[in-house]
């Protein structure tokens, strides 16, 4: 039987020209079945219930011609508009907010403020985080905390309660001491890490300033026909392909996240800069660890392809365990297949462990329900890369290795890796007091990366300026004061320039010398 909009669709088909009306009507010809099949498909009972309230939701979108107009995306059978689910619209809709070009907030020129008055909220709430925590180190007040176990005698005169820092230095933004008084009493030893704190303060208005980062784009993976030079950061990122960064600040905000896993990868990577020839910073046993572990991680061709007849026997993933994972569990992935990139030949698997290793991850609660196929919760990600796996376990590492979960472990595929345990430190030494024991029956190579000990105590422990001497990070990125061992009374040398004068009249320096002896 004809339908009723024949005679409607006859006189718009009158109006058109004829390749157009022949379109058209090969288009509207075959939607009549397709249509009734749909609507018994939409009242049938095994339509999901989100694809049902996706299609009673979903607008009807007439479907245009292939010359003219806007086009419309169809199915995969091509009869009208394809439904999309609410996950993809979803998914839509945070594509085009991506994309929206982001409004700068603070111009190049306009990076520091205080942290209590910054147009930043997130810099604010850590300034009223370091006012509810922060004590004020001046000596006039007592020990507010114990240092290495046992208190430390007060200053003399020492007579006020710990007090909170309130008082924001003019020069770097963010509270260093209780009050203006004590502020300009200690400001020469505030001098020392004024400077220092001043860059963070720009650096953290850089970062949430709005503007674009060239530095966050990472190489690809590495060549086997280019070799990695990890002497410094420079050649690091030069001989990675890296995009090159002109800017002081530009290149502390990528090493700043590049740190953990370049930190890892310089360890166990057979061009590490840590040799054990003399001034070297590796020990015989240390070595003997790492060749096992390298052997793993670089393993030879073996003439494998996609095909079936290359496939060829791989080894088990290469474990590494990050015990007490706070900020490092919380990186963009990308920036932990960094770590993959130097290793393409071996398969890796993280292993975050620690009570606070969900820290900053707020989108992945609630954790997975503890069950006897996932005991203890992990959070795993298998597709970071692939040939690297991600898991994260919200627990001490001393309760999993009671249970066997990771039994057996081998010195060939296994290593432990601690960012800043703070084994000795009075706050947290009671936390590793049962893991420490448990790791060394492991047998497994253990890298732990920490403050010494001076850091953690008090800045009067470091001793006079001239017994500090500054010691360079391994990659040239950090600096760090060691005090000098004491060697009786030292000699105070002449300045170079003074040499120079004096060796220019002819005098020798070794007579300039002893004229100062004496």
């Amino acid at each position: 039987m004809a339908s009723t909009a024949e005679p409607a669709v006859r006189a718009a088909l009158a109006t058109l020209c004829r390749p157009c009306s022949r379109q058209t009507a090969r288009q509207l010809a075959p939607r009549a079945v397709p249509r009734r099949l749909y609507a018994a498909s939409a009242n049938s009972p095994r339509r999901s219930g989100v694809a049902a309230a996706a299609a009673a939701t979903a607008p009807a979108t007439p479907r245009c011609s292939s010359h003219g107009g806007a086009r419309t995306p169809l199915s995969a059978h091509g009869h009208g508009p394809r439904q999309t689910s609410a996950f993809s619209s979803q998914a839509s809709a945070a594509a085009a907010t991506s994309d929206a070009p982001q409004k700068r907030v603070l111009r190049a020129d306009d990076l520091f403020h205080p942290f209590t008055r910054s147009p930043i909220p997130e810099i604010r709430q850590r300034a009223a985080y370091i006012r509810q925590h922060a004590y004020c180190p001046h000596p006039d007040h007592r020990m507010a905390r114990m240092q290495g176990g046992e208190l430390l005698p007060p200053a003399e005169g020492a007579s006020l309660a710990p007090a909170h820092v309130d008082f924001e230095c003019p020069d770097c933004g963010i509270p260093v001491a209780c009050s203006k008084e004590h502020w300009a009493d200690q400001y020469e030893a505030h001098l020392e890490v004024c400077d220092v704190l001043h860059q963070i303060n720009e650096d953290d208005h850089d970062l949430r300033s709005g503007r674009f980062f060239p530095e966050f784009e990472y190489a690809g993976p590495q060549m086997d026909e280019a070799l990695v030079n990890m002497t410094n950061w420079d050649t690091l990122l030069y001989t990675r392909g890296f995009h090159a960064i002109n800017d002081d600040r530009s290149m502390r905000q990528a090493t700043r996240l590049l740190t953990y896993p370049l930190t890892i990868a310089s360890i166990l990577h057979e061009l590490s800069p840590y040799h054990i020839r003399p001034g070297g910073r590796l020990t015989p046993e240390g070595l003997k660890s790492l060749s096992a572990l390298r052997y793993t991680l670089h393993p030879p061709k073996t003439g494998g392809d996609t095909t079936i007849k290359g496939l060829r026997r791989e080894a088990p993933a290469v474990r590494i365990f990050i015990l007490g994972a706070r900020a490092e569990s919380s990186l963009p992935r990308n920036v932990w297949v960094q770590l993959s990139h130097l290793f393409p030949g071996a398969r890796l698997h993280l292993v975050f462990v620690g009570p606070e290793s969900m820290a900053n991850r707020d989108d992945e609660f609630p954790l997975p329900a503890r069950t006897p196929e996932n005991p203890f919760g992990a959070v795993v990600e298998d597709r970071v890369w692939h040939s690297m796996k991600i898991s994260t376990m919200v627990d001490y590492w001393h309760t999993i290795h009671r249970t066997g979960l990771f039994h057996p472990h081998d010195p060939y595929f296994d290593c432990f890796v601690l960012f800043h345990p703070g084994l000795g430190h009075p706050a947290t030494a009671h936390e590793w007091a049962e893991t420490v024991p448990m790791l060394l029956e492991t047998k497994a190579p253990h890298n732990l990366h920490g403050l010494h000990q001076p850091r953690h105590g008090a800045r009067h422990r470091l001793g006079p300026p001239h017994r500090r001497r500054r010691v360079r990070h391994p990659h040239g990125a950090r600096r760090e004061h060691l005090p000098q061992p004491a060697l009786g009374p030292q000699r105070p040398r002449p300045p170079r320039r003074q040499l120079r004068q004096l060796g220019r009249l002819g005098l020798p320096r070794k007579e300039v010398r002893d004229s100062k002896k004496g």
